[in-house]
């Protein structure tokens, strides 16, 4: 663990304010959900939620499932990163942290289906090397929270995502959301 040498007092209501600074370096927002942990030493450690981590192992059978089902790559992400991946991105992908702009596209709450080129083409990692040829993106929603997207990706030269991939993604997409309110 390491020290960052802020100092808060709890309120009143039993209420501790996280600085901006910290909020802002681990992307925590209003409304994010915390799960708070304890130790036998008395630390207590707050930890960023991510719903669909819960769904992590099914999320990764899904994806693989996917992936040998349309022949791309398949990657399901919640808010922050990528939670599972299949296909030849994996260990690229795998962890990473997702882009600004698939970050603001979950948000939307928006399907997109593009080529790279295109304009509204993304990276969908901060890592990216832009090595993707298309991509379709579709946010997973529960309880009217939009937690993560499915995304099918490919590297092959004259590729076009279509109906089939689209439907493909918001099968997954749904399916995952439903999951998750159960």
């Amino acid at each position: 663990m390491k020290a960052t040498g802020i100092v808060r007092r709890i309120d009143d209501l039993g209420r501790v304010v996280v600085p901006k600074e910290i909020r802002r370096t681990l992307r925590i927002r209003e409304g994010d959900p915390l799960e708070i942990f304890t130790d036998r030493e008395g630390e207590i450690i707050l930890k960023k939620y991510s719903p669909i981590g819960e769904l992590g192992a099914f999320a990764k059978q899904y994806a693989d499932a996917l992936a040998q089902s349309c022949g791309h790559i398949v990657s399901i992400t919640d808010r922050d990163h990528h939670i599972a991946v299949s296909g030849a991105a994996r260990k690229e992908l795998l962890g990473q942290p997702v882009g600004p702009a698939l970050e603001n596209l979950i948000n939307q709450r928006e399907t997109r289906c593009c080529v790279a080129g295109d304009r509204d083409f993304i990276p969908i990692s901060t890592q990216e090397k832009e090595s993707f040829t298309a991509q379709m993106v579709c946010p997973i929603i529960t309880e009217g929270d939009a937690v993560g997207a499915v995304i099918i990706t490919s590297r092959t030269e004259n590729v076009k995502m279509g109906e089939v991939e689209q439907k493909l993604a918001l099968a997954a997409a749904g399916f995952l959301g439903r999951q998750l309110e159960q």
